[in-house]
Formats: structure tokens, sequence, C-alpha cells
């Protein structure tokens, strides 16, 4: 009896150590990282993001936050190992280890006189006829007789005094860490220990596996359908306008698979009405374009009119039953037009290079979803070739808005920008027509809205010049700066459901090609990752290239120093093209924000690959010459600031006007860009 219940409290023991191993270690990391956790705001502040719910820090929130499956997992644990520890603690106690002194009274070694008057004693306190209590007659029974006849008898005594037990020296006996109902094996306990070693040891571990591996060959590691990745391959096209990246994007599998009611179809008739003139149908030909549209996939039509209603706000007329797909679209969308970029940036042509045109325009349809803008705001208007998108992203204003302070010749956005807090109060007061609290609003998103720089280099690592066919290294510092001072931010979205952090992209590319030569994605929120990735790289260059323990510390410290100020070392490599000077243009891109976006051009100079293998310098040839690091100082009489990348939304007068206007310089082999101007989109120039 005994040994059964000490092999329950041994079986115990085991699943409490078993979960005890990993919990205590897991939950103090976690503890840890929520220590450490900054409690500053990174969010908007505006009323219009504090009324959308996102960021409200209410009771029922803070529960639902909590309320993860794995915080609920690890209390549930911690439970479990409170009541186990009761319990064995409860059961110990109970199952004692026979003492024939220790229940007499007495201590070891005791006379034969000290024994019998004990006993004595005792009996008179729990003998049956002294005591009726059936408890009192079985402690009597089990314990003290069986205890007094141990110690009395010279053989039993002398017995125990040697081996701890009455009855002589004891066989080795093992326990095992089963339940009781385990260990008898007979009748209907030996079918349920079948029946457990098959369910848990077979069937479980099967089912997981066969679940596991339904899913991953169905997923990639981003949670996009691998079906959804060869569409998007299928359908990406080098001359893909801006434009038409609405079409690729609906076709994800995610989307096929929604379902469409029959209940859908009014409320969709209707929706179609209010947003028809944002789906490029030709007005000529209205009910031609109408039935074409119509006949597309039920499941396109859906998608693509579930988007334009969240791009025109018009998400309000929705039924209960659209409005889940609705807010089940959006969810999908950030990390599938990541895979979109990604699958634009691929290197398909022979040399290698993916295709700037289709990722710009993935990049400005993330824009415009994020910010609930219509696409139709890129449209070039009034002389402004980058269209009202921008000022649309701002609380409060409207078209009507943007058209008063037009008035006072404040037509690009970054001349709203540039004003002064008391001149931009004035003008949006005054001339706008907002209130105070309103235009308390609008500077609270413009001081989140960041600048960035972009400075970038280009070498050949240990070698002077960049020859034909040489791997080239690009370093490029990312430098983020907000008037708020935050570095890390979640973005202005009150349209936008969902928590959506703020990723930039890094793009080198040929715009005349239509190449993109590298491709990086780039976040400011995980500092500590940042500051980890950049004090490799730069050791690991700084080792290359011969560098001094010390001369490598003080490089690692200063990107330490940068990377704590809000910038990100962004590097790559490619491989050196043929001879001759190329214009690059590299592009940074924001999958947020609309008018935030810049670039830098600048030439590189790729020099002929010596016959003997040696690095030469090609002679100068005109008034300029090659530089050392390979990449051409351009002079000007006088500087002219590069032009924008037009966008497809754009007309084709603004792109004939812009044509054949200046270049961006560079110096000493690398290339500096501030906030200048922002990528409309990706057309060729």
């Amino acid at each position: 009896m005994a040994a059964a219940e000490e092999n329950s409290s041994l079986f115990l023991i085991f699943i409490l150590t078993m979960i005890a191993l990993p919990l205590v270690p897991y939950t103090i990391l976690r503890l840890c990282r929520a220590a450490s956790e900054k409690a500053k705001t990174i969010h908007c502040r505006c009323s219009g993001c504090h009324r959308s719910g996102k960021y409200r820090k209410s009771i029922y929130k803070r529960i639902s936050n909590f309320s993860t499956c794995s915080n609920l997992t690890i209390v549930l644990l911690w439970i479990v190992m409170i009541f186990l520890v009761y319990y064995i603690k409860h059961v110990s106690r109970e199952v004692q280890v026979f003492e024939p002194f220790s229940i007499l009274g007495l201590e070891s070694g005791a006379s034969e006189s000290e024994i019998k008057k004990s006993y004595r004693r005792l009996s008179i306190q729990y003998h049956p006829d002294k005591n009726p209590d059936p408890e009192a007659h079985k402690y009597f029974v089990e314990y003290i007789s069986k205890a007094y006849q141990a110690l009395t008898d010279p053989i039993s005594r002398e017995n125990y005094e040697k081996y701890g037990h009455p009855d002589g020296r004891q066989g080795m006996q093992m326990g095992i860490a089963l339940p009781k109902f385990l260990l008898n094996i007979d009748g209907a306990s030996g079918g349920i220990m079948l029946l457990g070693i098959v369910g848990f040891c077979i069937l479980l571990p099967l089912m997981i596996a066969v679940i596991y591996l339904s899913r991953s060959s169905k997923y990639t590691g981003n949670y996009v359908m691998h079906q959804t990745l060869s569409t998007y391959y299928y359908f990406m096209k080098p001359s893909l306008a801006p434009s038409k990246v609405m079409d690729v994007f609906i076709k994800a599998a995610e989307y096929m698979e929604m379902p469409v009611r029959r209940s859908d179809d009014e409320p969709l008739q209707k929706l179609f009405v209010a947003v028809r003139s944002e789906l490029n149908l030709d007005l000529k030909n209205i009910k031609t374009e109408q039935a074409k549209f119509w006949k597309q996939h039920p499941s396109l039509v859906k998608m693509e009119l579930l988007i334009q209603a969240h791009l025109t706000c018009e998400s309000f007329s929705l039924t209960p039953a659209l409005l889940k797909d609705y807010r089940h679209m959006l969810e999908l969308a950030p990390r599938l037009l990541e895979e979109l970029v990604k699958i634009a940036v691929l290197p398909r042509n022979p040399h290698g290079f993916g295709w700037l045109r289709p990722a710009i325009g993935v990049i400005e349809l993330s824009q415009n979803i994020v910010q609930a803008v219509p696409l139709s705001a890129r449209k070039a208007s009034g002389g402004n070739s980058e269209g009202i998108a921008p000022f649309l992203q701002l609380p409060h204003f409207t078209e009507a808005t943007v058209k008063k302070i037009a008035r006072k010749k404040i037509r690009a956005f970054q001349e709203l920008c540039d004003m002064s807090v008391e001149d931009r109060a004035a003008l949006l007061t005054q001339v706008a027509g907002l209130s105070e609290e309103q235009a308390r609003d609008v500077e609270l998103v413009l001081e989140m809205i960041p600048s960035i720089e972009v400075d970038i280099k280009c070498e050949t690592e240990g070698e002077e010049g960049i020859q034909e066919g040489d791997v080239v290294t690009m370093y490029a510092w990312v430098s983020l700066q907000r008037r708020n001072g935050l570095t890390a931010a979640l973005p202005h979205c009150p349209n936008f459901p969902f928590h959506k952090e703020e990723n930039f992209w890094l793009l080198l590319a040929d715009v005349a090609s239509n190449d993109v030569w590298l491709s990086q994605k780039v976040s400011f929120m995980d500092e500590a990752t940042a500051i980890t990735a950049a004090s490799k790289a730069i050791q690991e260059t700084q080792e290359a290239l011969g560098a001094s323990a010390k001369e490598i510390g003080n490089a690692v410290k200063e990107a330490v120093d940068r990377v704590k100020k809000g910038s990100r070392l962004v590097m790559g490599k490619f491989q050196a093209p043929a001879e001759g000077t190329h214009n690059l243009t590299s592009f940074c891109l924001c999958d947020c924000w609309i008018g935030c976006d810049t670039k830098t051009s600048f030439k590189l100079k790729v020099l002929k690959r010596s016959r003997a293998g040696t690095r030469g310098h090609v002679p100068e040839e005109g008034p300029a010459a090659a530089t050392e690091d390979g990449i051409e100082e351009e002079e000007e009489e006088e500087e002219e600031e590069y032009d924008d990348y037009e966008s497809e939304y754009s007309d084709d007068e603004e792109d004939d006007k812009n044509k054949g206007k200046g270049k961006g310089k560079v110096v000493n082999g690398s290339a500096h860009q501030g906030a200048e101007s922002d990528i409309d989109s990706g057309s060729d120039e």
C-alpha cells in the first residue's frame, strides 16, 4: 500500500520536474523582456487615431492584450505546478516510514521497561476498549501493536537495529514513477494503459506531424500561401504600371478563398456606384466597361470593391458580413504587399537584376492602403507633380482644404512642412478653415512624419577603383529624424484598423534600364538588433582590411553611436557590370507614409580589367577624371535638383516637361541625399 502511494507521489514529482524545467527559465525571460520594454509612447496622439481605439489602454484592452495563447498557457502551467507542489507535500505527509521507536514516542536504543511503559500509556489512549473511535482502533492495530511486537521480540529488535527492518535484511526495492491504476494491468486498467500508450505515443505525434506538414506545405515562413507567390510571379511584368498593380495584388490565393455570398450582391452593387470613378473605366464605353468588370471572377470583383471602399472611406456602408471580410482583407494586406515587393525585385534578367517600376508601384499601393487615400489623388494637378495624396493623409484634410491653401501658393506637401509652426497654424485656421484643435492634430501628425537621409558609398574592398567583374560592396547609412525626437514610431493611420510598423525599402537601381541592382528592407523599430548587426558588419569589414584592434574598436564604437542617433547600416554586394559609366539612383521608400520618400543619383565608374590582373587606372578623358573609388565626380556650373520620379498617375505632358533636367552629384565615391523630394511612383523616364 505504502509502496503504491510512494510510486504515485514519484509520478507527480516527475511531472512537476518536466513542467518546471522549461517553464521557470521561459517565465524569467518573458519578465525580463517586459521589464526592459520602454514605456515611451510611439503612436500618433491625434484625435483620429485616438478614436480608432487601436491604442486605447482600457481594462478590456489590457486583458485582451494579455490574454494571448502564450500568456494563458504560462498562467495555466503555473497553476498546475502550484497544485502539484501542494498535493505532493500532502501525500508525502501521509506516507510515513515505519519507525517503531518514533511511534511509541521513544528514542532509539530505549530499554525494554521503557518500551512496555510507553506501550501501556498508548494502550490506555488508543485501545478499542478505552477509545471507541475507529481511527484510534486502526492506529492501535497497525502501528502501536506492530511497533511493540517489533521491539519486544529480541530477534526482531536486533534485525531492526542492524538493518532498519524487523524482518532483517531486505532486498533492494525499486519504484516506478507511475500512478497506481497503471501498475495494475489486469482487467480494465490494462486496456486503459494500452489505449493511453497508443494515443499519446503514436496517434498524437502522428496527428501533429500531419497538421504541421499540411500547413507548412501550403504556407511560407511569412504565412503567405505558396499559390499566392506563384500567382504573383506569373503576373509580375517589368512594365507593370502602378495603376495596374492592384489587378495583380487582388489575385492572392488568400483573397480568392474568401466566400462570395448571394447576400453580398446588392451591397456590392451599391458599393460599385460609390467607387466607380476609381475603377479606371472608360467613360466613353461605360456600359461595356461595367459589363466587363462584372464578368470577372466574383472574388476579384469583391476584393477590388472592398479595397476601393477602404481607399475612398466608404466602408461605413458595408454590411456586417462584408465588414468582416473587409477587416480580414486589410489584415492580410501588409504581408501580401511585402511579398509582392520581393517578387518585383527578384533577380530575373541575365544580369541578376530585379524590376524597379513594379516595385515602386507596389510600395505606393501600400502607402495608399495604410493611409486610406484614393489612387487618383496621385495624379498631378495644379502644377504639383506629386498630386494631393500627401495632403489627404493629414487629419481633417479634404480636396477642398487643399484648394484653399493652394490660393496661398502652398501647392507642394514639402512647402507645408517647411513652414514655421506659427505660420502653418495661421494658414490652417484662417485660410483652410480648421479649428484650433484640428490644427493641433495636423501639427501632431507632421511631427510624426520621418525625414530620411541616405549616405551611400560603393567600393571594392581592399582595392583602388572598381573594375569590371569585381564584387562591389555598397555601404549605405539610412538616417531618420522626426520633429518630435522619436526614432521608432507607429505611423498615423486612423482608418487602418490594425497595428502597422514602419518599414523602408532601399533600392539601388538603374532608372533607364528599369533594373534593381540591390534591395533591402530597413526597420527602425528594434535598436538592439540594429546595433548588433552594424557592429558585426563593421568588425568583419575592418578585419578583412587588416585593421588593428584599436582601429576596429573605434570603427565599431562610431557605428554604434550612429545607430543610437537614428541611423541604420545597410550593406549589399553586387558584381560590377561592363566597363563604362553607369547612372544609378538609390531610392528609400516608406510603405506607410506618402511624401517622405527620398532618392539620390550618382555615377558609378567601372574600369576595364587590366591584362595582368593588376588594378590600373584609366587615363583621364576630358576635364573629368575617374575618382579613387571608381565613381565619377560630376561638375556643373550651377547646381540643379534631380527631378522627381514621375508617377504613372501623372499626365504624359509632365514627363515631357521634366526630361533632360539636372542630375545629382557625388564626391569621393559616395553619394549623400537629404530629405529632398518624394518619389511618386515608378514609371520610366
